[in-house]
């Protein structure tokens, strides 16, 4: 046996003992659902490798999150902060994290971390129905916690011996174990006993498909029994053929309530269907509706015009006789369509599978920031939702065709048709140009139109070229590559469009934003200093990083003056707003101390004056400003702030500290403030760490802990202040979190002057 296949029986091994691990948990925590999402080895993605009670379709939206991805997401969060997320009901889960409420159930969910040491592996997903307490006591959360510790050991323990898994292309969903297996005596008495009762009875898979359905029902629904089984009623019966069917279904079952729906058979006989979903599946009831209860226009006589039944929860099965909608009260979901609304003509059923993947993929096209995330949010999506293997994005560049991304394609085919003149004849350079989509089932088709193309070994079986457009205007193009041949029916070919032309708005928009962020970019850098100065006796470092998201020009600044070979000033600070104003702003102020600095004046009356200042211009925006004078000399330092945090501080043979500097009103709220100054020794070692509010003021970060961190990383500083800097930077936000400019400005005593 080789050494890969040892270690490919080990990960199986793995696989194996996860998928017990996740089944059992799901039972024993009483939920009825659950999943398991692993950090990628790469550390930038968190990918769902399994998954129990929820069917396949409506997990695959879920299979892959960056975890730099801006969008609030309870398994991200879980990951990137360490801790528990509870959400309690569906309320909840919709004000905290929308976009996911629209694929979650929406009931009580936890994501759990799953940490050991320093390593975070993933995360742990947990469903509950809505009739548990919304409450998590302290019981439950050390379960779910232990749960999660658990899965941590077990995937320590196979990194360790070399079996760490690899991303899976579709999470394993498992079933449920039974409680309880009929015996053959025992399944004939229950079919005989559904078969006896005046309604149809009818059994769903999680996924929507017909398991068993006694006669009655095979009546009801218009089909041979044998015809059915296998099938998903809005698939097999033509008058069920619409998406408000099976969105009842995935109601259902995601939110493990009963729903009650009704539909008219043609020409017009109204039936009922009720349906009782559990973690195993839905049971569903179908019943005619009586013809006495009909009003003269074939309609329901229940007032509203349209046979809706009414919204209950069932408590016993009812009289066939009796109104049947009388099973439900307040509380479960119901639909009802006409005979009108359901004549749709043929093929031209909608998905609501694509349904679901546009809304998801417009919500996450919605928070990319840049065009890197737009490609990888449609790449993602396409791999994904239509079964793809390669997704290439093209563009235009200067008259030439340029490949922004080729994931999963031949890496020799970039060198064929990267920078290629848009004068060639090649599908690409059509869909680019044209904005025509074109279809290639086969080989066969494609060598047909373009015979040179038939040649190459792309390592794909069919293709899909979709041209990006915006207001009528091509801006690029989508190519996906099948691994075998591919028949693109009507609905395909529409939902692929789509595709497109989500993609499309996505990707000018990032384009025209990176556009912009570099002329802003350019301008705020244009406004900080170039480059710090080179003074014997003190080590300098300094970063500025814009903001993650958003392209508004930020309001930090900062500087170091050397006065005379002892005296040195620096100061750092922050303009409220990040418009032009607050630029424009920012360039007076800086300027203005830096003249102030130079007069030689002490830091407070440096800040009193620029105040002074700044309400005589009354931009009717504020600032904040901590100014630090060096004496080499005698190995100190003044300091006073106008609003801005205090340094951090590090002496030799001591630990980090804020020192305690009294804070001064912030730049422009009072015309005649005064800031005081105090003195801080600094003997040769020490480090001062001088920053803006971005670095800790981080949305979801408590901004207590995060200085702490900071702290603790000054605290163990040694070596270069270049690399500490960096590393203040990733710590202050380790996903890109971050939603404010964020400036370092780091100093540290390396020799004290005499004379």
């Amino acid at each position: 046996m080789t050494d890969r296949t040892v270690c490919d029986t080990g990960r199986d091994d793995i696989r194996r003992l996860l998928e017990r691990t996740l089944s059992a948990t799901v039972e024993s925590l009483g939920a009825y659902g659950g999943g398991l999402a692993l950090v990628d080895p790469d550390g930038e993605v968190l990918t769902t490798h399994l998954g129990v009670g929820l069917p396949l379709e409506y997990a695959t939206p879920l299979h892959r999150k960056r975890l730099s991805s801006p969008s609030p997401d309870p398994l991200l969060d879980a990951v990137r902060e360490r801790r528990l997320v509870w959400v309690a009901s569906s309320e909840e889960l919709v004000r905290r994290y929308p976009q996911p409420a629209r694929i979650l159930p929406h009931h009580a969910l936890a994501a759990a971390p799953i940490v050991t040491g320093g390593t975070t592996w993933g995360a742990l997903l947990l469903f509950w129905p809505a009739s548990r307490s919304a409450a998590l006591d302290p019981g439950e959360r050390r379960a779910i916690e232990a749960a999660a510790d658990r899965f941590g050991r077990l995937l320590r323990d196979a990194a360790a011996n070399g079996h760490r898994l690899s991303p899976p292309e579709r999470p394993r969903m498992l079933p449920l174990p039974r409680r309880h297996t009929a015996s053959a005596a025992e399944s004939q008495a229950a079919a005989d006993y559904v078969a006896r009762l005046p309604e149809g009875g009818c059994a769903l898979g999680l996924d929507g498909g017909i398991v068993f359905l006694d006669p009655t029902a095979a009546e009801l629904l218009g089909g041979r029994a044998s015809d059915l089984v296998g099938a998903k009623p809005w698939e097999a019966v033509p008058w069920l053929r619409d998406p408000r069917y099976e969105q009842a279904h995935r109601q259902a079952v995601l939110r493990q309530e009963p729903v009650s729906l009704t539909a008219i058979r043609p020409p017009d006989r109204p039936l009922l269907f009720q349906l009782y979903p559990d973690a195993t599946g839905v049971s569903m009831r179908i019943s005619p509706i009586p013809t006495e209860r009909r009003g003269p226009n074939g309609h329901s006589a229940s007032g509203n015009g349209s046979g809706t039944a009414s919204d209950s929860k069932p408590d016993s099965k009812p009289d066939s006789r009796s109104d049947p909608r009388s099973a439900f009260g307040s509380g479960s979901g119901s639909v009802a369509l006409t005979a009108a609304q359901q004549e749709r003509p043929p093929g031209a059923r909608m998905d609501i599978d694509a349904v679901y993947r546009m809304i998801e993929l417009a919500g996450a096209l919605a928070q990319a920031a840049d065009v890197a995330e737009v490609i990888d949010c449609a790449t993602d999506h396409a791999l994904l939702a239509f079964g793809a293997k390669g997704c290439a994005i093209l563009v235009n560049e200067s008259g030439r065709l340029r490949i922004l991304s080729d994931r999963g394609w031949n890496p020799e085919l970039a060198h064929i048709f990267d920078h290629m003149p848009l004068t060639a004849d090649a599908p690409g350079v059509v869909a680019l140009t044209a904005g025509v989509p074109l279809f290639f089932a086969d080989d066969e088709e494609l060598a047909r139109m373009y015979p040179a193309l038939g040649k190459l070994d792309s390592g794909m079986a069919a293709w899909a070229y979709l041209p990006l457009v915006v207001s009528g205007r091509p801006v690029g193009a989508c190519v996906l590559g099948y691994e075998r041949p591919h028949r693109f029916g009507e609905d395909e070919r529409i939902a692929l469009l789509s595709f497109s032309a989500l993609v499309a708005q996505a990707l000018e928009r990032a384009r025209l934003n990176e556009s912009r962020m570099q002329l802003v970019h350019s301008l705020q850098v244009g406004l900080l200093p170039p480059s710090l100065p080179a003074i014997p006796g003190v080590e300098l470092a300094a970063r500025y990083l814009p903001a993650g998201h958003g392209m508004e020009i930020g309001g930090d600044f900062y500087d170091v003056i050397p006065l005379s070979r002892n005296d040195v000033v620096a100061f750092i600070g922050d303009v409220q707003g990040h418009d032009a104003s607050a630029a424009a702003l920012m360039g007076h102020l800086r300027t203005a101390v830096h003249a102030y600095v130079l007069t030689g004046a002490d830091p407070g009356r440096v800040l009193a004056d620029a105040n002074r200042l700044l309400t005589d211009l009354d931009p009717h925006l504020l600032a904040s400003c901590l100014i630090v004078r060096l004496d080499l000399d005698r190995l100190r330092a003044r300091v006073a702030t106008a609003g801005h945090y205090p340094p951090l501080l590090r002496r030799p043979d001591a630990v980090a500290e804020i020192p305690q500097i009294p804070p001064g009103p912030l730049l422009g709220a009072a015309p005649r403030s005064t800031y005081p100054t105090v003195d801080l020794p600094l003997p040769t070692g020490s480090i001062l760490a001088m920053y803006t509010d971005g670095l800790i003021e981080i949305p979801g970060i408590d901004a207590e802990q995060n200085l702490s961190g900071l702290l603790a990383m000054v605290d163990r500083a040694d070596g270069p202040l270049d690399p500490l800097a960096d590393a203040l930077v990733r710590q202050g936000s380790p996903y890109g979190g971050r939603t404010d400019d964020t400036t370092i400005l780091l100093l540290r005593i390396t020799a004290g002057r005499r004379g």
